[in-house]
């Protein structure tokens, strides 16, 4: 019964309400808060965390500021937090788990909305959604912030993204030491169009100081792509 209540909480939320509750993810719950959306809304959106064995979560500044730029377009807006993380059930599973986590979230948001999606990640949230959004035909947008490509002992493979044909944004520091900027270049080059690749050269990996900037760059990417209607 706590299920069903949730999800009608959910349904009845008006636009501007935060809601907090769960969802059913592959290894149980999964914490999640959805920002409401507007009744005309033409879009929802998903915002996955970063690392959260490095203190990732869903109240990441990053994750939050993408999630208000999306919002700002009347999209209802889901972040959650990883299997292991915040009160999500489960552990984390070394990014082999993870992606599965987010096509639970995907899968959320169309039966509650049954609404193209916009997708958006940060650092791992990146890594991890794009595997799951790409494929997926009901996602029509993908943002990956501070994409890694490689983390202490940690490498990430991109080479699907030569076969996602959907409109692709990039964003990150010019500092980042997660994803140099040389090999962030060629990691861009060999996915498919269409795409755009923004360096914010002062800022790194975090976007720390800089995070108005990359707001304001989801924006007018998002106006760019014509998924809502002009003013």
């Amino acid at each position: 019964m706590m299920a069903d209540a949730d999800t009608r909480s959910v349904r009845a939320s008006m636009a501007g309400e935060i809601k907090s509750f769960f969802i059913k993810g592959p290894a149980g719950k999964l914490e999640a808060l959805l920002n409401a959306g507007k009744p005309n809304a033409t879009h929802s959106a998903l915002v996955c965390h970063p690392h959260p064995m490095f203190g990732g979560t869903m109240h990441n500044k990053v994750v939050y500021h993408a999630m208000k730029a999306l919002n700002g377009f009347g999209f209802p807006v889901l972040r959650f937090n990883f299997r292991g993380a915040g009160l999500s059930q489960g552990e984390h599973d070394q990014g082999r788990g993870e992606t599965e986590d987010v096509r639970a979230a995907l899968t959320w948001l169309k039966r509650e909305f049954g609404l193209p999606i916009v997708f958006a990640g940060f650092s791992f949230g990146a890594a991890m959604g794009l595997r799951a959004a790409c494929p997926d035909r009901d996602v029509r947008a993908v943002i990956s912030l501070g994409t890694p490509v490689h983390a202490d002992d940690r490498s990430y493979s991109y080479s699907f993204l030569r076969e996602c044909a959907k409109p692709k944004l990039f964003i990150s520091g010019g500092r980042d030491q997660y994803g140099p900027r040389d090999e962030l270049n060629t990691l861009v080059a060999s996915a498919a169009e269409p795409k755009r690749l923004i360096i914010v050269n002062e800022a790194d990996h975090f976007l720390e100081g800089h995070l108005p900037e990359m707001r304001t760059a989801i924006e007018q990417w998002i106006r760019g792509l014509q998924l809502v209607p002009s003013a």
